[in-house]
């Protein structure tokens, strides 16, 4: 049997989650986020930048947009080869399986070539993290860490739990094996925008390494304070507030209109109804939950009553696919039956 990772989903961890899971839904399906190809690669590009910021490479964004573009660019040449490296994994992402130390050891190889003399192995010595001549944190002892990634990605592949929480947790304990002699950081971030991209592709065009750069003393605590507790609930928990804070930001500026041009409400309620159809379609065989769900989407404060005479059915065979949309964990009600609101998620 494989270990469990020690963790605790606090309430406001599981809040996150439901915010998120309701917020991509509504980037998904609601906005044009998907089909971007400009505002992806533009991300990115973000991503990269925020990565190797947060390991201490010096490059302005704008330099690691030339880099990326194929310009040259004047500084530090090992810097220049990270951004090139860090930019072939990104582009290679949905080519791993998350789940395989084969992958795991592969994208390693990409992020470090020419970096690191380990590159795409694990670290034949051991390692610590010191906050200058203090020791903060001891990695796993070096021969046990084959052992130890096998088991976590295994533990990853079986567990039933949500894969935002799932990619949290992950990222906590690379981080705290400490796998490779470098790049560490950066392959935790990577391999946990990879398990929430192979859940829900939109994530690998979200910059969620952006906001953890803008909060890199609250991600460095707590993550030692996680450690200090042998239980990364805290870990979680700021990570997934950093997961709902991007993908907010993300659906915030796909509402928002140009700059010097008006917004044409006719047509985001046309392309919104467009994609709420293509939600419906793709998730769901049955008729009746397909009506209920596109009554739910445009309507979410409506009652169980007009649903019911909105579809020709009883109150009872109603609440019959609504409580199979809720096994699916597809439909939430939130609130008290007056005064609340229904809450349509992608299936987990």
């Amino acid at each position: 049997m494989v270990s469990k990772p020690p963790y605790t989903i606090t309430v406001k961890a599981a809040d996150h989650l439901t915010k998120i899971a309701e917020t991509v839904t509504r980037l998904e399906y609601g906005t044009g986020f998907k089909r971007d190809i400009k505002l992806h690669r533009k991300n990115r590009v973000r991503s990269i930048h925020s990565s190797l910021a947060i390991e201490g490479n010096s490059l302005s964004l704008d330099e690691v947009t030339d880099v990326v573009e194929g310009k040259l660019v004047a500084g530090k040449q090992a810097e220049v080869k990270e951004v090139k490296n860090a930019y072939e994994a990104y582009d290679k992402i949905m080519t791993f399986d998350p789940f395989a130390v084969k992958d795991f050891l592969r994208a390693h190889k990409l992020m470090t070539d020419g970096l690191v003399k380990e590159s795409g192995k694990f670290r034949y010595g051991d390692v610590g993290v010191f906050d200058g001549d203090v020791v903060i944190h001891r990695g796993a002892r070096s021969q046990f860490v084959p052992q130890l990634i096998g088991e976590l990605l295994e533990w990853a592949k079986t567990t039933e739990l949500h894969p935002v929480l799932r990619s949290a947790i992950v990222h906590y304990e690379i981080e705290t094996i400490h796998p490779f002699a470098d790049g560490n950081g950066r392959m935790g971030r990577l391999w946990q925008t990879l398990i929430l991209a192979k859940w829900n592709e939109i994530f690998a065009w979200i910059p969620m390494e952006s906001l953890v750069y803008e909060k890199r003393p609250q991600y460095y605590n707590a993550l030692q304070n996680a450690q200090s507790l042998n239980d990364s609930g805290e870990f979680i928990e700021f990570t997934l507030s950093a997961i709902l804070d991007a993908v907010e930001a993300q659906a915030k500026q796909m509402n928002e209109p140009p700059s010097g041009t008006a917004s044409s409400k006719e047509k985001l309620v046309e392309e919104f109804v467009e994609n709420a159809d293509l939600f419906v379609e793709k998730f769901v065989d049955n008729e009746t939950q397909r009506s209920i769900l596109r009554l739910l989407i445009a309507q979410p404060t409506i009652s169980a009553k007009r649903i019911a005479e909105e579809v020709g059915m009883s109150s009872r065979g109603v609440q019959k696919s609504i409580d199979a949309l809720k096994k699916r964990g597809m439909v939430e009600r939130i609130g008290p039956a007056k005064g609340g609101h229904w809450l349509v998620k992608r299936p987990t």
